[in-house]
């Protein structure tokens, strides 16, 4: 059965990749919609089919067209992966002989950021802890002038920086596929303690931040988050299952300066008060009116009391 599943994912591989034709009565012609659930299945935990398997087979089905030649098992399932992740040629051609254990792993190593590659599996089982020292809701945040903007040109979408106040994320679309390969990630990693928890990592992160639906519109107001998932309450109630009871260490993990950043500059007085009074009576065009109005009939009952002083003074 797995020789099987192996033979048609690659045969689908090769069509999808355009290195051999659909057949009019190819049932996948006349049922074009069932891909989503493709790219969808293969990258589900529970099928996943050992590389080398996929390797061996790949090799012993290899036709003598030069396309098919020059071809890697890699650069297929990326280009049929492509299709739902949208990645860039030149993005994807770096990892056209990228190792990998299975096809999920193959996806997920592929969107580590490079400077974290070589630290995949440094993870010390003995030191696997639930994360304590995590941050606010992204609410809570903008009351300490923290503010959050879209990051563009990331090598990967799980890349996070924090500066000059700001945490810079790139755009995430929550949909079908990116739920399921977010899940599948996350038990991926779990399962296996010799593997970096990148994904692990961002999913707390995630769920840090979106507590509740209004956090998760504000999130898509800045185009950090595009739903094509559900409600935003539905989101953010995925997200919050998808960091849940997970465990890394805190200390090892790969934002783990954006945490400490972040935690440091939350707790800054300063910035709690300078915000909560922006955020207070600046939010909204009406209550900057209101805090106006105050301001002005605080100064007229000054000049008032100066001169009340004054006249009695000369009297």
């Amino acid at each position: 059965m797995m020789v099987l599943d192996g033979c048609f994912i690659l045969e689908l591989f090769r069509k999808v990749s355009q290195l051999v034709p659909f057949q009019q009565d190819d049932p996948i012609v006349a049922m074009a919609w069932v891909l989503p659930f493709f790219y969808r299945d293969f990258l589900r935990i529970e099928n996943q089919i050992p590389f080398f398997v996929l390797e061996s087979l790949f090799r012993l089905t290899r036709g003598d067209d030069e396309k098919e030649t020059n071809a890697s098992l890699p650069s297929l399932a990326f280009a049929f992966f492509n299709n739902t992740m949208h990645r860039t040629k030149q993005d994807l051609a770096r990892f056209k002989d990228l190792e990998a254990k299975h096809l999920l792993d193959l996806v997920r190593s592929s969107l580590l950021p490079e400077s974290e590659l070589h630290a995949r599996s440094v993870t010390n089982p003995g030191k696997k802890k639930v994360p304590s020292n995590i941050i606010h809701s992204i609410s809570k945040l903008r009351r300490a002038g923290i503010k959050i903007r879209e990051l563009k040109d990331a090598e990967s979408f799980i890349v996070v920086r924090f500066r000059h106040g700001a945490i810079e994320m790139p755009s995430i679309t929550v949909d079908d596929f990116m739920s399921s390969f977010l899940q599948n990630c996350v038990a991926y990693e779990q399962c296996h303690v010799a593997c970096s928890k990148h994904f692990t990592t961002y999913a707390t992160l995630l769920d840090c931040l979106m507590n509740t639906y209004k956090d998760v519109e504000y999130l898509c107001d800045q185009n950090i988050i595009e739903n094509y998932f559900g409600t935003e309450a539905e989101v953010a109630g995925f997200v919050n299952s998808l960091g849940r009871d997970v465990a890394f260490d805190m200390a090892e993990c790969y934002l783990n300066d954006l945490f400490k950043d972040v935690n440091e500059y939350y707790k800054s007085s300063w910035h709690v008060e300078w915000a909560s009074f922006k955020y207070t009576y600046f939010s909204s065009p009406w209550s900057f009116v209101s805090a106006l109005a105050a301001f002005v009939l605080l100064i007229l009952s000054i000049v008032q009391t100066i001169f009340t002083i004054f006249q009695a003074y000369q009297r």
